[in-house]
């Protein structure tokens, strides 16, 4: 296996991962993995969370991966889909 195909292994079983973090974060027991989509938004008509949903997911990310948000205002793209969270815990994760 190439150095590209390690990287791409690694994001589609981090952004597995975070699916079922989320799931469990905000307690949607209905819900399996592949019912989120890894690229539709996660606010507004994507999974509908909340601004209270948010606060979980800064926790998510500061309790399993070490990232603590300095600036709120990055939050909006950071939390704009599971790709671009994975995309974010891949680049600054320190746990």
């Amino acid at each position: 296996m190439n150095f590209t195909q390690k990287c791409k292994l690694y994001m589609e079983q981090l952004i597995e991962q975070l699916k079922s973090q989320i799931i469990e974060a905000l307690n949607f027991e209905d819900m399996t993995p592949t019912d989120i989509d890894t690229d539709a938004p996660l606010f507004g008509e994507g999974l509908g969370l909340d601004s209270i949903d948010a606060l979980e997911l800064i926790m998510l990310m500061d309790r399993e991966y070490g990232i603590k948000l300095a600036d709120p205002k990055q939050g909006k793209a950071i939390f704009s889909s599971v790709r671009t969270m994975a995309e974010y815990i891949r680049e600054h994760r320190t746990k």
